[in-house]
């Protein structure tokens, strides 16, 4: 794609820029003012560019880079062009969409997943989780779910809040998809009563492991 055409991109984007949506974003660490879906409508016109992609998201801008993860290739990347992008997306929905529309169709996914759980960086290393929680309900062959317990057990009492957020995920998907495993998933749950006081709306399902597991196997088929 042309310099004219990212500008020309760059330009519509800047165009719906709404400052009550920024405002309302910026308080959920997201820089940026853009309707998603009107960002939406915009990448269903633009379709697959992945030229265009990687220059949306050499822009820097928030906004921009959520449209090129919705126009890109997700098998085109490179491992560590991944890598690289990972680490640059701070803003959360940034770093949710490049996980969950990106990477996890990549062939260098289940790499990645290894790389970044064991990752320093808690966000890097919550991508990883989120990874994980992903091979649980779809691919659980190989894992080993005991060793996760055991991890999550140890370390996510402590976790920085969006490492402690996924490694929650996986030990409530351990425990929903995994019945061997539920009891030991439900106790580590109460014992470090992560989340049990999160505000739930009425009519969702709280965050809090035990109440997750519970609430989703009572919906299983012959519950």
């Amino acid at each position: 794609m042309s310099e004219a055409t990212l500008e020309a991109v760059m330009a519509e984007l800047a165009a719906l820029d709404e400052p009550k949506m920024r405002e309302a974003n910026e308080k959920r660490g997201d820089d940026h003012g853009v309707n998603l879906s009107k960002l939406r409508a915009v990448a269903k016109r633009l379709k697959t560019q992945q030229e265009l992609a990687r220059e949306l998201w050499g822009t820097g801008d928030t906004a921009a880079r959520l449209l090129a993860l919705l126009v890109c290739r997700p098998k085109a990347f490179q491992r560590d062009e991944l890598d690289a992008m990972l680490r640059q997306a701070r803003a959360p929905k940034v770093h949710d969409w490049l996980v969950n529309y990106v990477v996890k169709k990549s062939p260098h996914a289940e790499q990645l997943r290894v790389a970044w759980t064991a990752d320093p960086d808690q966000v890097v290393a919550s991508a990883g989780w989120a990874l994980t929680t992903e091979r649980v309900v779809k691919k659980p062959a190989g894992l080993d779910l005991s060793g996760l317990l055991d991890t999550i057990e140890a370390e996510m009492k402590d976790a920085p809040d969006r490492l402690q957020w996924a490694m929650n995920h996986t030990l409530a998907q351990i425990g929903i998809e995994h019945a061997e495993h539920r009891a030991r998933a439900i106790d580590i749950g109460e014992r470090l009563e992560v989340l049990k006081d999160y505000p739930t709306p009425p009519n969702c399902t709280s965050p809090f492991a035990p109440v997750w597991i519970k609430k989703m196997v009572s919906r299983q088929p012959g519950a």
